[in-house]
């Protein structure tokens, strides 16, 4: 019960720095990969053959990364465009699409890769909830400038293309997160709107 009481408290702060906190978490996991590997890794990774005996990695291989680059591209994702997000909707909001985005795109990865690890899936959710809340936000791809929704079209191009031509990217985890992100924002939005809707419903009438 105090468990719950200091992570409520925690959690009703309007950012507590999740996104760079996971980070943290995601380094440290990826050096006791490089201590213990490979058997730290093929325990706690994605294997669709053992999801109904352990569900359970269906969260734990969110944190492995597979080498250095990996690391390196979802950590600076997470990191910068995780940040942007939880400051905008909440620490509380930003986590629970962080887990229901990857959890969602591991679910639908064990169906068509036989293992698979990362990050991935959950920060294409932060992105796909980012571009339905701040759609011509400016953020920049290939060295250009883009707004958020055009480079969502290119990464699903790109990544549907990937999928047409098989390699060692799970790109349907990609475009899974991405559309649960889309429609988490899209939730989002719409309570915006209620929330906004009644408070001008309950505005005074003026009268002279």
């Amino acid at each position: 019960a105090t468990l719950n009481i200091v992570l409520n408290l925690i959690l009703s702060m309007k950012n507590s720095y999740w996104a760079l906190k996971l980070v943290g978490i995601i380094v440290i996991v990826f050096i006791i990969q490089s201590i213990l590997k490979p058997t730290f890794t093929e325990i706690f990774m994605l294997k669709s053959s053992d999801v109904l005996l352990r569900p359970w990695i269906l969260i734990t291989s969110i944190f492995l990364h597979a080498n250095f680059a990996h690391l390196l591209l979802n950590g600076f994702g997470l990191a910068l465009f995780g940040s942007i997000l939880e400051n905008y909707i909440g620490s509380k909001r930003f986590l629970l699409l962080f887990f229901s985005a990857g959890i969602f795109s591991s679910f639908i990865s064990s169906f068509f890769y036989d293992a698979a690890l990362g990050a991935s899936g959950a920060i294409f959710g932060v992105l796909g909830t980012l571009t339905y809340l701040k759609p011509t936000m400016t953020i920049w791809l290939n060295f250009m400038p883009l707004p958020l929704w055009l480079a969502s079209i290119y990464w699903t191009i790109e990544n549907i293309i990937g999928i047409l031509v098989p390699g060692t990217i799970a790109n349907l985890a990609h475009l899974s997160g991405l559309g649960f992100g889309l429609l988490f924002g899209f939730l989002i939005k719409r309570k915006q709107n209620k929330i906004l809707q009644k408070k001008s419903n309950n505005k005074p009438l003026i009268t002279k």
